[in-house]
């Protein structure tokens, strides 16, 4: 059974209040070196500094143009990004390497157990102690620097003490990822079958015992007799009406959450200079390899990304062809058609060839009227999934605070034999971190 501690002394630290008699409370200057050796990462491998911790160095990472002015890391560093932007990355590295000038790389001393340090300084307590201590203009680019981190005052345990800490954080937090990657497992699963409905549906209906023949596409296969398959480009039309007046409503790549054609609502997304034009009812189409099933049916006018296609004046019903563009079939093929070095694009000669399966427009009807029905029990599934994903993060987030800042005592419990489970990352690219000018750290380099 978890307690509380018994006996109790003032840490002399606001953001730690009590902490246990027999723990110390120290400065982090007296308990860690700062490593400033600067390397090239020809010779140290790039890590990325995320809110997972220390990884190579990720895809979705800025990359710095100067890889030959960053800063060692060694196994055991802790490192944490000093700006408030990226709240949360930070970690420590089981490898060596180099990363970008903006983090504090920290050599901890022999009496502080690694992992310990690991769960501590990326604890969410210390987080917000963290930012507290930095300055800066506005509060999103927030800095601390180590002349103000080494004020700050941590717990540190007896060794003995350390080590049950984290063998205990070990086995609950195991458990708790367990249960969290069985349930992304559940979301995973639950979204494949909304597109594998999708799909079906586009190109079987919904009519039972209907007679069937050859659609004479070979991704499409056998439809039912009585619809027909055209060019897209004979059912829509493409505007390519642009403007450079930014004051209009814009729609970014961002905005459009990919299969689902929801619009969500980020930090202002700023136009480009010159933007395609929409109408109300228009179909936004995501013409980006990572993004061809970003697809969105348009509400008023406005202005987006050069990198949506805009279609127009449709002979079908808009919500079915909606439906089609995000089929799993029709996106595999425009994505093979994708051509460039950098960021791979579609373009509209080959989408508007591609053919389209047409049923009457009373079966269209019921085709994305069934589709709408399908989706709104799916996505209620996903979001009770999605908020137990949520409160299980929650609980872990609140456990290894509790632990490591002494509000609660594990040292008499048993621990059992387990198996170590990490929570695997998900490619979020706010776990990244961008690599920044040397000026803007010049007091740390």
């Amino acid at each position: 059974m978890i307690k509380n501690y018994q006996e109790k002394k003032p840490s002399g630290a606001p953001w730690l209040g009590n902490i246990p008699s027999q723990w110390e409370c120290l400065k982090i200057g007296s308990l860690f070196l700062q490593r400033k050796t600067k390397v090239s990462d020809k010779e140290y491998p790039p890590l990325s500094v995320t809110k997972k911790g220390i990884l190579p160095q990720l895809d979705t990472a800025a990359k710095s143009n100067d890889g030959d002015n960053r800063k060692l890391v060694k196994i055991g560093d802790f490192v944490i990004n000093s700006r408030s932007d990226r709240k949360g990355s930070c970690g420590v590295s089981d490898r060596e390497g180099s990363v970008s000038l903006i983090n504090i790389v920290l050599e901890p001393n022999s009496a502080l157990s690694h992992k310990y340090v690991h769960y501590l300084l990326r604890s969410q307590p210390f987080s917000e102690e963290y930012y507290r201590y930095g300055r800066g203009i506005v509060a999103d680019l927030w800095t601390t620097r180590f002349s103000e981190m080494k004020n700050i005052f941590i717990p540190i345990p007896p060794p003995s003490e350390q080590e049950q800490i984290v063998h205990f954080l070990d086995w609950k937090v195991s458990g708790i990822n367990r249960l969290i990657e069985n349930k992304r497992k559940k979301l995973n699963s639950l979204k494949e079958l909304k597109k594998d409905i999708v799909d079906c549906t586009v190109k079987s209906g919904i009519r039972d015992d209907v007679p069937v023949r050859d659609s004479g596409v070979y991704w499409i296969g056998k439809i039912p007799s009585h619809w027909s398959v055209m060019r897209l480009k004979s059912q829509i039309k493409l505007s390519n009406e642009k403007t450079s007046d930014n004051n209009l409503p814009y729609i970014g790549m961002e905005n459009i959450e990919s299969w689902t054609g929801k619009y969500v609502k980020k930090n202002e997304v700023k136009p480009e200079s010159t933007s395609n034009v929409y109408k109300a009812g228009n179909i936004l189409f995501g013409k980006l390899r990572p993004y061809l099933a970003k697809v969105f049916i348009t509400e008023d006018d406005g202005i987006c990304s050069s990198e949506f296609l805009v279609f127009k004046s449709f002979q079908l019903e808009r919500k079915y062809l909606f439906y089609y563009l995000i089929s799993s079939s029709f996106i595999d093929v425009v994505n093979s058609s994708t051509y460039g070095a950098k960021m791979p694009r579609a373009n509209w000669d080959f989408i508007g060839n591609c053919p389209i399966t047409i049923p009457p427009k009373e079966e269209q009807k019921e085709i994305f009227k069934y589709l709408d029905s399908v989706f709104i029990k799916i996505d209620s599934l996903i979001r009770n999934t999605e908020q137990i994903v949520e409160r299980l993060r929650e609980l872990k987030t609140r456990l290894i605070s509790d632990v490591v800042t002494g509000q609660i005592d594990v040292r008499n419990i048993e621990i059992p034999e387990y198996e170590y489970v990490d929570e695997e990352p998900e490619g979020d690219s706010d776990d990244v971190n961008g690599d920044f000018d040397s000026e803007e750290i010049s007091e740390e380099a």
